[in-house]
């Protein structure tokens, strides 16, 4: 019985008319937005969305960019797979929403770039702009292969339709909208898109727990498969996932996409105040972690289900990435639309984030590689950026040919991000947090800490991480109503992992494996995190040893303490002590009663102790 012959069901016409739904309506977005905007934009408001964009959408459209096909398809197998664990990755995103709103949102709107990367020339030189503009287009091409690929992969799974007719579809709907509306048609569809996500999201999830018998149940049989394994401190680094990994390693990899992300900074940037822009981003805090908790519910249904006969150890599918794709026509096969209207989440997913990274990539080409160096008219500049879509998306299903010969969905665009984007996240720290810190500085920790992160990822392919520090749960194919030869081999490579024991692979013995572990790679979530450090710390090094403290930077380019929320909350509970205990320092009195720190605005007050004092 091979995963190629066999299915769960096929789509029927109603599923289709869902589909098709979801593509007119994603179309009608683009179409109304260039009748709107017609002859109106310059190329910057065409995409930027001429900063008046407010925060609701901006929340929604942040959510949807990243939560992709990989969201719904990939990390519910991984819950499956590994356990509950996955659900700490909300810390990761409470850290990085903070240190993004904090430090690097502050600094970017004041600036009001349309680029991300013109910062780097601003706060360094032209050369340091050139190469994180490349590595931004690198990480985005490649990214963006893997999620058009992974919808393409789903339906190919459970309809008729041609691996390759799914990823030029998809290509081509987000290239229709995003040349015609620019980055307010690729914000609205990401709201309507994010509707339809959690709509097929929370179908499959209402569906298991109502066949399975409730909550409690999928709980328990969950608990019973040691799949509730949430707290796991253990330090070791070379461990796929624990405390420590998730929060930190993936705190690391969320902030390079939060913070310094063209696609997510082009979005929040777009707002039209810097209030409504940390509105946005704590509101996609909020939508982040509703998607996580839907991951990770769908992993454990997809184990209650599944807990007797593996579909991927049985062979009844060709890849654990189609797993979902089989619960889903495993349990709508009789309720015709439900299975379209998941499989539309799961396009919407990729359409949201394609999109964004088409958008994306047209604006970084625009404005770091195509405006400094020529004189084109306004009008000239917005066709050429229509064009600029169309050329990045037809890359972009290129690419995800390449995507079709790599590993899981879910640990290749980790993987991909990481590698790429940890250097660059290192290289925007020390531009805003040391002062120091000069251009051949920055220069040398991003490429230090990207030969570092690529060398670690290539290790980490060489020699991968084995079951021992993996730590996959037990499946079986037991329970299965066949019986196969096949399916008895799956059984027995499924290796156990106790919670409180050491497990070894097949093969090895105890002092193999601890003679083993001088070579093995850290988590792929660590490799962010090792690009950032190397960057910076090389960056810090090399900055001081060619005389980086002799140059003055302008604060503007730095974090500045009233940038940050925190110093605002201290200034407030610093007043309202000074009130009670009656201190008459009327400097300060009249710094809050103005609230704010602007000298022009300081000393409007009459009064003659306080005019003494400032003169």
């Amino acid at each position: 019985m091979s995963g190629d012959s066999v299915a769960a069901g096929s789509l029927v016409a109603a599923d289709y008319v869902v589909f098709a739904l979801l593509l007119v309506v994603s179309a009608a977005i683009g179409i109304y937005y260039a009748w709107v905007s017609r002859g109106q934009e310059n190329s910057r408001d065409f995409l930027t969305g001429g900063r008046r964009l407010t925060a609701l959408p901006v929340s929604m459209s942040l959510t949807a960019s990243f939560m992709s096909s990989t969201t719904l398809l990939a990390n519910p197998v991984d819950v499956y797979t590994f356990g509950a664990i996955f659900a700490l990755f909300s810390l990761s995103y409470i850290l990085s929403i903070v240190v993004t709103s904090e430090v690097f949102l502050p600094v970017f709107y004041r600036l009001s770039i349309a680029s991300t990367y013109e910062y780097l020339e601003l706060r360094f030189n032209r050369a340091t702009r050139l190469l994180g503009t490349a590595l931004f287009m690198v990480q985005t091409i490649l990214y963006t292969g893997v999620i058009i690929y992974g919808p393409a992969l789903a339906l190919s799974q459970v309809t008729h339709l041609d691996l390759w007719g799914g990823i030029i579809s998809t290509g081509v709907v987000c290239t229709f909208y995003c040349t015609l509306g620019g980055l307010k048609a690729v914000v609205w569809t990401d709201v309507f898109q994010v509707g339809i996500m959690i709509a097929g999201y929370l179908s499959v999830i209402i569906k298991c727990m109502i066949l399975k018998g409730g909550v409690t149940a999928v709980i328990s049989d969950s608990q019973q498969g040691g799949r509730i394994n949430i707290w796991d401190f253990d330090l070791n680094p070379m461990r796929r996932h624990t405390f420590w990994t998730l929060t930190f390693g993936g705190g690391a990899a969320w902030t390079a996409v939060n913070a310094i992300n063209q696609a997510q900074v082009q979005r929040y940037i777009s707002c039209k105040s810097i209030t409504h822009a940390r509105v946005a981003l704590y509101i996609n805090l909020i939508g982040l972690c509703f998607f996580l908790a839907c991951s990770v519910l769908s992993g454990m249904c997809l184990y209650s289900f599944y807990k007797n006969c593996d579909p991927w150890s049985a062979g009844l599918v060709s890849n654990p990435d189609q797993l979902m794709a089989y619960l889903v026509m495993d349990i709508f096969t009789a309720f015709p639309g439900l299975p379209g209207l998941f499989f539309a989440a799961v396009y919407s997913g990729s359409l949201s984030t394609v999109s964004s990274s088409i958008n994306a990539l047209a604006t970084v080409t625009m404005e770091d590689l195509i405006k400094p160096y020529t004189n084109m008219s306004e009008k000239h500049l917005t066709w050429l950026s229509k064009g600029m879509s169309v050329f990045y998306g037809v890359l972009c299903i290129a690419m995800a040919g390449l995507a079709s010969l790599m590993g899981g969905i879910m640990q290749t665009t980790v993987t991909i991000t990481g590698v790429l984007g940890g250097p660059l996240l290192g290289l925007f720290m020390l531009g805003i947090f040391c002062p120091f810190a000069n251009s051949k500085g920055g220069l040398s920790g991003v490429m230090i800490g990207l030969l570092v992160a690529v060398g670690v990822c290539i290790g980490g392919l060489i020699f991968p991480s084995p079951p021992y520090m993996t730590r996959p749960l037990p499946l079986t194919t037991d329970g299965c109503n066949f019986t196969t030869e096949e399916s008895s081999n799956w059984t027995s490579t499924i290796l156990p992992a106790g919670p409180s024991t050491v497990t070894t692979a097949p093969g090895h013995n105890t002092d193999d494996i601890l003679s083993a572990e001088n070579w093995l790679p850290p988590s792929y979530l660590y490799f962010t995190l090792i690009g950032t450090v190397t960057a910076f710390t090389v960056g810090l090094f090399i900055s001081l040893l060619t005389g980086g403290r002799k140059q003055r930077v302008e604060s503007r380019l730095m974090i500045m303490k009233e940038d940050t929320t925190l110093y605002h909350i201290f200034r407030f509970f610093r007043g309202r002590v000074t009130r009670k205990t009656g201190n008459l320092d009327l400097t300060k009195n009249g710094e809050e009663k103005t609230g704010n720190t602007n000298p022009a605005f300081n000393d409007t007050e009459m009064d003659l102790k306080k005019r003494t004092i400032i003169s």
